[in-house]
């Protein structure tokens, strides 16, 4: 039996964003409408090294897609230079269960993570949008921003980050790279990245809210992909009180998103104010935005699905440019 294995250059090759961004749209309506199998991630708390691991499996009924993946995040590695996140991604065939590939996890993360604020900045921000804020400057701001770009004519980008050194090398890496324009520059505090913004991408590992939202200017679309936990959250009360909600998943929500949780919990909002999963959208259930002021929020904490539908694409793109290693199992 032979296995194909993807290292992350190739399935950087193998997962052009706008192919990315396409398939989180069905990714996230066959969630909203039940045509999906997701069950909730296991963890596995490794405190010692602050550190933690997640196993990941999903099931695609209409698009045929399974896969598991195994991602590990470690955010003490950044300072010994080495990712924070680590993990693969194992494809099988539907029909047999048969293992197809072996691809780099960190690399199918980074992608599907901003193909799906790619997918969100799509459905919901709006379509003369041509000034970006990015909050952190690490491999998923380089994917958040990529995504945002791909969707929406960005002519400017402001980058903030508590460490000015890494935002710099951010700016200069990221200027004209793909669909990002040559304006990529650092922003001096958080209030300088947001006022301005049309949209907002937070990526980040901050426990408490990064920019304040009464900055936002009326009609801004949030991105926010960065924590995942209940106690932790990027984005303020104010943000999600001002904005349309829009959600990955309520189950995953409630298990892992604080940005949301939070606020709720504090009786500052109530459960109704989600809005919608960003599925029903993409599916036409329900309608995006309904004014150019309204102020529209997308949280993501990342889902299974995510990962076999974007899995899937980097195999067939595999195959067809003769990409990877074939081993025998």
């Amino acid at each position: 039996m032979e296995l194909r294995i993807l290292s992350a250059a190739d399935v950087v090759r193998a997962l052009p964003m706008a192919e990315a961004i396409a398939g989180m749209k069905l990714a996230f309506t066959q969630l909203s409408t039940g045509r999906a199998t997701a069950p909730a991630r296991s963890y596995i708390d490794v405190s010692a090294h602050r550190g933690i691991s997640l196993v990941m499996p999903a099931y695609l009924a209409e698009t045929g897609d399974l896969a598991v993946k195994i991602v590990s995040v470690f955010p003490e590695n950044v300072k010994q230079h080495r990712p924070a996140i680590h993990g693969v991604v194992l494809i099988l065939d539907p029909e047999t269960g048969r293992p197809l590939a072996l691809m780099d996890g960190g690399a199918v993360t980074a992608i599907r993570t901003g193909a799906a604020s790619g997918a969100a900045t799509d459905l919901l921000a709006r379509a003369d949008a041509s000034v970006v804020a990015i909050f952190g400057s690490g491999v998923q701001a380089r994917t958040q921003l990529e995504a945002v770009c791909t969707v929406r004519p960005i002519r400017s980008v402001r980058v903030y980050s508590p460490n000015r050194e890494h935002a710099e090398a951010f700016a200069r890496e990221m200027a004209s790279y793909g669909p990002i324009p040559e304006d990529v520059t650092v922003a001096s505090a958080p209030q300088a990245a947001v006022v301005e913004a049309d949209i907002v991408c937070t990526a980040t590992s901050a426990g408490t809210p990064v920019f304040d939202g009464r900055d936002l200017k009326p009609g801004a679309h949030v991105n926010a992909v960065g924590t995942f936990q209940t106690n932790k959250r990027e984005v303020d009360t104010e943000t999600v009180r001002r904005a349309l909600v829009v959600v990955d998943s309520r189950e995953a929500m409630w298990a892992e998103a604080g940005d949301l949780v939070i606020p709720i919990q504090a009786g500052d909002l109530t459960e109704a104010h989600v809005y919608a999963e960003l599925g029903e959208i993409a599916g036409g259930q329900k309608a995006g935005r309904t004014s150019p002021e309204q102020v529209t929020f997308f949280k993501s904490v990342g889902i299974a699905v995510q990962d076999a539908v974007a899995g899937r694409i980097a195999l067939q793109n595999a195959i067809a440019r003769n990409l990877g290693t074939l081993v025998e199992l």
